[in-house]
């Protein structure tokens, strides 16, 4: 309870899970006999599993989000040291590690304790009763490592074969990074916004005309990554399939959740009426 109460030892706690994790993953990636996107599949499915133990036992099932931002940093990292970096791979060590470390960063802005828990999760644990550990494993551990891994793809298959860049990945590569910049600036500003709550719905910058906007960001990173392959190696066009999924996520998933939370403030079919769910464009 000590733990769970201070900010600091709640940080030591979750590192320490985390370090736990990467060290069981790397050591089933190690012994496993398969291809390597195989090894890669089971590792990271292992490694979240720990975490989830760890989640249990906190009573905490937000043990997990960084490990949407933190994995794929674990990844290029460790292979960029272990098979070398081509134009194609340092751009995705790039990408990757801006991406992660901002989403990190600002995960870490707002992590409180480990009393305190994503409202998602609460409100899955109140409509599921008894199903909540099987919606904690499948749903809010499991799945997300999935979209993540298949969204990885590409830049896996880049780090175990000699493809070389081209336009297109030059391209999309600043599209991804654009993307990052996207989220940064819209999650400051809804941070700015959480200080004093001066309206029901944030109606300035990025969040002006859409209600996602950093929602937005985190599609087209992926969509960067995932077309700058598709660029010079067009004959696996099927790894995009992470990407889409990934989108797919936001649109049926996180977003329908998000905005009936919201529809339980006065006013807001008036705000939806006047934003886009994605695009900040006036409407």
């Amino acid at each position: 309870m000590e733990i769970k109460r201070s900010r600091g030892l709640s940080f030591i706690a979750i590192f320490l899970v985390y370090a736990i994790a990467t060290i069981s993953g790397l050591i089933f990636y190690k012994i496993l006999p398969y291809e390597f996107w195989l090894k890669i599949l089971i590792a990271d499915v292992l490694a979240t599993v720990v975490v989830f133990v760890f989640s249990v036992v906190f009573e905490n099932a937000s043990v997990y989000d960084p490990y949407w931002s933190v994995l794929p940093i674990v990844l290029v990292v460790a292979f960029a040291v272990t098979n070398g970096l081509n134009n194609l791979r340092l751009l995705y060590l790039i990408a990757i590690c801006f991406w992660g470390l901002r989403l990190t960063a600002n995960w870490a802005y707002t992590f409180k304790n480990l009393n305190h828990q994503d409202w998602r999760y609460k409100m899955l644990k109140r409509n599921t009763g008894a199903f909540y550990p099987l919606v904690n494993l499948f749903g809010i551990h499991l799945f997300p490592t999935l979209v993540v891994y298949g969204c990885m793809l590409p830049v896996l298959f880049a780090f175990f074969s000699n493809v070389q860049v081209n336009v297109g990945s030059y391209i999309f590569f600043a599209v991804s990074i654009l993307a990052v910049v996207l989220q940064g600036v819209s999650d400051c500003q809804m941070h700015k916004y959480r200080k004093n709550k001066a309206t029901p719905f944030i109606r300035n910058g990025l969040w002006k005309y859409s209600r996602h906007p950093n929602y937005l960001g985190e599609i087209i990173m992926w969509w960067g990554v995932a077309l700058s392959f598709v660029c010079v190696f067009p004959s696996l066009w099927y790894l995009s399939i992470g990407a889409l999924v990934n989108t797919l996520m936001f649109l049926v998933v996180s977003i329908p959740m998000a905005d009936k939370r919201q529809a339980k403030k006065e006013g807001f079919a008036e705000y939806k009426k006047q934003t886009r769910i994605l695009l900040p464009i006036k409407k």
